[in-house]
């Protein structure tokens, strides 16, 4: 062997883009999926994190031995614990308690600190986004901010959405996406947009998210209750962009969870719950016809951190 390996952070992106051969047979066009759950960290969100304190570092406002904080759903936490891990930062991750046990075993086994808050609405001192605010403010933390950062959406624009075009040549007639921060529609969608005439891009929304009405009335709807993580809000992420976005399917936890035993059982990829979300969506996209090119969609995590949920179990049963 010549030369040398290369550091755990240089192996996030460049994941495959696989077709749907089983479940997606039949349809008009393709539906392709990008298999983020084999990036190092097990999700789409090791791409962020890592942009996000390389930005940081390059501004000079993260210093070595400083200690990150962020409000994560758990993916975005563990990618931030796996680049801590590697630079020598500390971490503080907040989590609402209805985020999966597995992802907070998961992040103290990296060596973060977590922090649960009750499902508190957004404006509650008690929702997560405050308390990380908070507590970067209280103790002189960087706030790593995900949600509003705009080194999210950059690195999709730069990696995922210019792999995407490079792995189909191009020839893209749809991308489908749920939003938790808003970074990978938003990135993604503005780099195929300027240079895929046509292409469409469409939010996932679960069933009781508020932000399909929010994309096509510009008014958010009622906030409802739902089991995927990850994705959905109550509130408008800053980094989801509506100008971007050309329509919306909503999907329901029941539908995403089925959708998710079928990606595991027939077609090999153990992928989460949002990763079933999308592919309902896209699949409804493909249906209709009218594309110049493939549906192209996200598995955005892995089914690892996922076992414990009771929806698991029972798909799993």
């Amino acid at each position: 062997m010549t030369g040398h390996a290369k550091g755990l952070l240089q192996h996030i992106g460049g994941t495959p883009l696989v077709a749907l051969g089983r479940i997606g047979r039949g349809l008009p066009v393709p539906v392709l999926v990008k298999c983020e759950h084999m990036n190092p960290g097990g999700s789409i969100k090791d791409r962020i994190a890592l942009a996000i304190v390389d930005d940081a570092e390059a501004r000079g406002v993260l210093r070595p031995a400083m200690t990150l904080v962020e409000a994560t759903a758990g993916n975005t936490g563990l990618g931030l614990a796996m680049v801590a891990a590697a630079r020598g930062y500390g971490l503080v991750c907040v989590l609402p308690e209805k985020m999966s046990v597995d992802k907070r075993e998961a992040l103290r086994a990296l060596g973060a600190r977590v922090v649960v808050t009750p499902n508190a609405a957004p404006g509650s001192p008690d929702h997560f986004k405050a308390v990380a605010r908070r507590l970067a403010e209280e103790n002189g933390w960087f706030l790593t901010d995900q949600f509003n950062n705009p080194a999210n959406v950059r690195v999709h624009d730069e990696t995922t959405g210019a792999e995407i075009f490079a792995q189909t040549e191009g020839a893209v007639g749809a991308f489908v996406a749920g939003a938790g921060t808003g970074g990978t529609l938003s990135g993604v969608g503005r780099h195929l947009k300027a240079r895929v005439a046509g292409v469409k891009v469409v939010l996932a929304d679960p069933v009781g998210s508020s932000l399909a009405a929010w994309v096509e009335t510009g008014a958010l709807g009622p906030d409802g209750r739902y089991a995927v993580e990850g994705i959905g809000s109550s509130e408008v992420p800053g980094n989801l962009h509506r100008d971007v976005i050309d329509s919306v399917e909503s999907v329901s936890d029941d539908e995403s969870f089925a959708m998710t035993a079928r990606l595991i059982r027939e077609e090999g990829l153990l992928v989460g719950g949002s990763a079933g979300t999308n592919v309902v969506a896209a699949l409804r996209v493909a249906a209709r016809g009218g594309l110049n090119g493939p549906v192209v969609t996200v598995l955005a995590d892995s089914w690892d951190r996922y076992r414990a949920t009771p929806w698991m179990r029972q798909q799993m049963a």
